[in-house]
């Protein structure tokens, strides 16, 4: 058995198409996380992961890049909120997707950002992932300093509790947020956003997936909506999909 047949094998019990990433980086991954439990075969792996459910996380964890923390890139997050403000109808409420949401710390960044904007407004927050076990914790909103220390002293006295090395959202910002298992290749789009928000994800797919995956996002934000991605990412060929440039990291759908 080789990394094809791991591929497969994972398809089949986890509904993860690894195919979609780069091959060469997702391969170094996977023997890279293979050497780090002392495992010499793809076989010896697959038997590890089915047995041991902490093995089974640490693996999705790997795969699935669940590294984030609020206001990722602040002067970024800086720039959308003047994007929202000046581009989108924030007074009667808007609906907004964090897709790849990971531990929530993004759509918790987004609801503050949209209820200091209007806190009447009648916003809602569909955040998605596809790691079921990342969701929890999203739904729990319980953090470490590591993960909230991008947040701005306003927002850190307003929609936090502090509980010893524990950084607790507000119930208000909270009940904004719905929290949704989804595969970005494999599962159909919601529609009708206002702004959606994909950072740090499709740069680990190939070519055809990105293209794929742009696509359905442009059809499923409202004429003058905004797409929103990473510090690291750049959509070269946005007119392709319906968009043009609203600034660096932000693409406005016409």
């Amino acid at each position: 058995m080789d990394l094809i047949d791991f591929q497969h094998w994972v398809l089949k019990e986890y509904s993860i198409d690894l195919s979609a990433y780069k091959s060469n980086q997702l391969h170094r991954r996977i023997l890279s996380l293979m050497s780090r439990v002392g495992v010499n075969s793809v076989e010896e792996y697959i038997s590890l992961l089915k047995k041991d459910p902490a093995q089974k996380q640490k693996f999705l964890d790997f795969i699935t890049i669940n590294v984030t923390e609020f206001f990722r890139n602040p002067e970024i997050f800086d720039e959308l909120s003047k994007k929202v403000k000046s581009e989108l109808p924030y007074n009667s409420g808007l609906k907004i997707w964090s897709a790849a949401c990971s531990i929530g710390a993004e759509p918790y960044s987004l609801a503050m950002i949209v209820d200091n904007l209007n806190s009447r407004g009648n916003h809602k927050i569909i955040a998605t992932d596809i790691d079921s076990t990342i969701l929890q914790k999203a739904k729990n909103g319980e953090y470490v300093y590591t993960e909230v220390k991008n947040v701005p002293k306003q927002f850190m006295d307003k929609y936090f509790v502090v509980n010893g090395d524990k950084y607790i959202i507000s119930p208000n910002i909270k009940k904004m947020v719905q929290f949704k298992k989804h595969d970005l290749i494999l599962d159909k789009f919601d529609n009708n956003f206002d702004l959606v928000v994909c950072r740090n994800v499709v740069i680990y797919f190939n070519q055809d997936v990105k293209d794929k995956i742009y696509k359905k996002i442009s059809d499923s934000l409202k004429k003058g909506g905004l797409l929103f991605v990473g510090a690291t990412e750049s959509i070269y060929n946005y007119k392709e999909y319906g968009f043009e440039k609203a600034s660096t990291f932000i693409y406005k759908k016409i």
